[in-house]
């Protein structure tokens, strides 16, 4: 069974919990994310509750359906009974929610008699927390030393005033890292037993009445290393309900959703709703508090320079906001002279911030990861379009030291001095310079061939250009620095010539995926292209070319643009990037057509995408499998994917801009 029918996920900012559909968490090691993960650290790794000494299972049909429609809501939800047949029905039924807030999971039990008569039923919750680090957890197969950790377990005394409840406390140290997970309950437990595994079993003895039932308030509380003090946790599921609808009321978008369009208005929707729940803390570079878009859940609930300025770009219209926060914690972040690390070159963006235990000791490059070659052009991106569509100048005035640094890198380090191109580069000790195309084998030629050398891709050109052109309006217009503005114009166009140049395929009426070290075309046709077209590098009539070869049937599957088109040696549907289609690829596209006038290519992207958003009750998966449409009726989401990206979140709101007339 794939990871999205085994888990049903609650998320809230940096916390996520991944539970089975009957509420419980197995902590099977390899099993993919199952458990309460909290700043990249796993702060519960078993919760299974069992009565009269077996596990209950779901009652059918009921919630048979509750996971679809649950999906929909803040709180799982889920009815149990003992196994039994016909000839004895249940002597119970367990109803449960669960919820999560920053740094807690609540969950209510109620157990109700259906008997006549009094009984008395035996309730354990088998809980542990691992600590384990969400690397650990995402198949990767490697392992980590922990020298010197320490994991402890504490009952809590609820007669105790310095507790905060009868239940148990788990603690792992390992130097200077500390962490902890609480979980107490109301009624106390009438006992707190070992279990020779290192979990422990919260134990009750439950009088019930003929047909009556007993509660049970469960909370768990995170405190994970570095964090500030966990707020206080809602007492109900339906309260921490309460929190996350407050929070979706001030995230929503400034302009109406289409009343017309009521299929893209639901997707809207659905992706508005989801990014109230991925916002993250983040602090300005005078220390404010920021809430930006998380990248995604489970495994990216932290600040993604690439994914965050994508989100914040298809929000910008509607909702601008998330535009200026992203811009304000990424200068806050950005490399400067004195940050360390292989890749962070002064200026450069950041790619990734991590907040684990492995990023905290070294043994993961991501505490503060500067490996990508897109992040930087894109902050530049976004804060010309910030500027223009707000006309607030008072953000690119405060932001005009980092964004000269951030032309300072793409000029120099970048590579667009010395070879006249953003470069994608392998760093010493580090990753490669990410492209989002950063799976293995993704940059190569319609053979599958893989470049040698450092690597220039397509898709990165159009940001640098459109970055160049944002940056030197903001010269002109902003900070009032006429012969920087020429500069970069100057820039601009000299690198719109040499690719015209270097990457069209005259043959193909197509540009090449990527030039190798060697300056050799890698000749994939890719759906990069159509990032060109929103970066508006192509000319009018290689940008219309272009716009109508992506919706011919070899890139068209009928959901969305292929990441490859079909017929290549290098195509496999079933590929990350050589064949998947991914919505937030396609919404470039998009608006890449419509700004070169093809609405009504634009138009067909986006009835597709919004069909595939429509079969996942509004809310679209980060990525398709790249099968024609006519070959299998419904989209079929590609596996091993985020569940929650924040970027196909807002995917149905840039599709509504691509596809709303200026």
């Amino acid at each position: 069974m794939s990871e999205r029918h085994r888990h049903h996920l609650l998320v809230r900012g940096t916390t996520c919990a991944a539970v089975a559909p009957g509420g419980d968490i197995h902590g099977v090691p390899g099993g993919g994310p199952d458990g309460l993960f909290v700043r990249d650290a796993r702060h519960l790794s078993r919760w299974q509750l069992t009565v009269d000494g077996a596990f209950p299972e779901l009652l059918a049909p009921a919630t048979g359906l509750a996971p679809a429609a649950d999906e929909d809501a803040d709180v799982l939800r889920c009815v149990l009974v003992p196994r039994g047949g016909r000839a004895e029905p249940p002597a119970y039924t367990l109803f449960r929610e669960q919820a999560v807030t920053d740094g807690a999971l609540v969950e209510a039990v109620r157990i109700t008699s259906n008997r006549p008569v009094p009984t008395t039923v035996r309730a354990t919750l088998t809980c542990d927390a691992d600590f384990t680090d969400q690397f650990e957890l995402r198949a990767d197969h490697r392992t980590y030393a922990k020298p010197g950790a320490v994991r402890s377990r504490r009952v809590l005394d609820a007669a105790d005033p310095h507790s905060p409840g009868g239940g148990v406390e788990f603690t792992y140290r390992r130097g200077d890292w500390l962490a902890r997970t609480t979980v107490t309950a109301v009624p106390a437990p009438d006992a707190v037993e070992e279990t020779g595994t290192g979990a422990r079993c919260l134990v009750w003895t439950l009088a019930l009445g003929a047909h009556a039932s007993a509660e049970l308030a469960l909370t768990v509380t995170a405190a994970p290393h570095g964090a500030p003090p966990p707020p206080r946790a809602p007492a109900s599921p339906e309260a921490a309900r309460r929190q996350l609808a407050a929070a979706r009321q001030r995230f929503t978008a400034s302009d109406p959703l289409p009343a017309d369009r009521p299929r893209l208005a639901a997707a809207c929707a659905r992706g508005l709703a989801d990014l109230a729940a991925l916002q993250v803390p983040a602090r300005g570079p005078d220390g404010e508090e920021l809430l930006v878009p998380g990248a995604g859940a489970p495994w990216f609930l932290t600040l993604l320079g690439r994914d965050a300025l994508l989100t914040s770009l298809f929000l910008l219209p509607h909702l601008p906001g998330p535009a200026a926060a992203t811009l304000t914690a990424l200068a806050a972040a950005q490399a400067t002279e004195a940050t360390a690390g292989p890749a962070a070159r002064p200026g450069k963006i950041v790619h990734e911030v991590r907040h684990g235990e492995l990023a905290h000791f070294g043994q993961v490059p991501y505490g503060r990861c500067y490996g990508s070659v897109d992040a930087t052009p894109l902050f530049l991106v976004l804060l010309g379009a910030y500027t223009e569509r707000t006309g607030d100048t008072a953000l690119a005035r405060r932001l005009e030291p980092h964004a000269r640094a951030a032309v300072g890198w793409m000029l120099d380090h970048g590579g667009l001095t010395t070879h006249g191109y953003l470069v994608h580069r392998a760093e010493e000790g580090g990753p490669a310079d990410r492209h989002w195309r950063d799976s293995p084998g993704a940059i190569c030629g319609a053979d599958g061939a893989r470049p040698a050398g450092p690597v220039v891709v397509a898709g990165a050109q159009g940001y640098a250009y459109d970055a160049l052109r944002r940056a030197e309006g903001l010269a002109r217009a902003v900070w009032d620095d006429a012969g920087y503005a020429d500069r970069l114009g100057r820039v601009a166009a000299g690198l719109r010539e040499r690719f015209r140049s270097d990457f069209w395929m005259a043959g193909r009426g197509f540009p090449a995926l990527a030039l190798d070290g060697a300056g050799r075309q890698l000749d994939a046709l890719a759906s990069d292209a159509g990032h060109l077209l929103w970066s508006g590098l192509l000319d009018k009539e290689q940008g219309e070319a272009v716009g109508r070869r992506l919706l011919e049937p070899d890139f068209f599957s009928g959901w969305g643009v292929r990441t490859l088109a079909s017929g290549q040696g290098a195509y496999h549907p079933l590929s990350y990037h050589r064949g998947a289609v991914w919505p937030h690829d396609n919404a470039l596209i998009a608006l890449g057509l419509a700004r070169y006038g093809l609405h009504d290519e634009a138009g067909t992207l986006a009835r597709a995408l919004v069909d595939a958003a429509t079969a996942g009750a509004g809310r679209l998966p980060e990525a398709l499998a790249g099968q024609a449409r006519t070959t299998h009726p419904t989209p079929i989401p590609l596996p091993h994917t985020s569940l929650r990206p924040s970027r196909t979140a807002a995917t149905p709101l840039a599709l509504l801009t691509a596809t709303t007339p200026a």
